[in-house]
């Protein structure tokens, strides 16, 4: 089993910043995929930015925005958030999984962290 705990969502103004964090726990050993999703109420869940190994994907919605990274030493995904905008506004979910990560294979969900942007 992984666990994922996330960590970093609350409100902010559009044009501002948000960094999302989330501590992998477990047997990550397993996974070789890690990324954030987000989903807005009445909206499926949606793929943001995914990372494996040296490579990377994020949806055409966020790329120049958001930055996705991963410390290996201390088993924690990252999502700087910058420039936000009010449909940015959605609950964050870190996913762990398998590749390929355009299209992972989620195995693990974490709870969920809301980021809300104000207009």
């Amino acid at each position: 089993q992984v666990q994922l705990v996330e960590s970093g969502g609350g409100l902010v103004q559009a044009g501002g910043s948000l960094r999302l964090s989330c501590a992998a726990s477990g047997t990550i050993f397993k996974i070789n995929a890690m990324g954030w999703y987000q989903q807005a109420p009445g909206n499926e869940r949606e793929l943001v930015a995914a990372i494996s190994g040296g490579s990377t994907y994020y949806a055409d919605s966020v790329k120049g925005r958001f930055t996705i990274s991963r410390d290996n030493a201390k088993n924690t995904l990252y999502l700087q958030m910058n420039s936000l905008k009010p449909e940015d506004t959605a609950m964050y979910y870190c996913a762990a999984g398998w590749r390929p990560i355009a299209t992972m294979k989620v195995g693990y969900w974490g709870q969920g962290t809301q980021v809300t942007v104000s207009s």
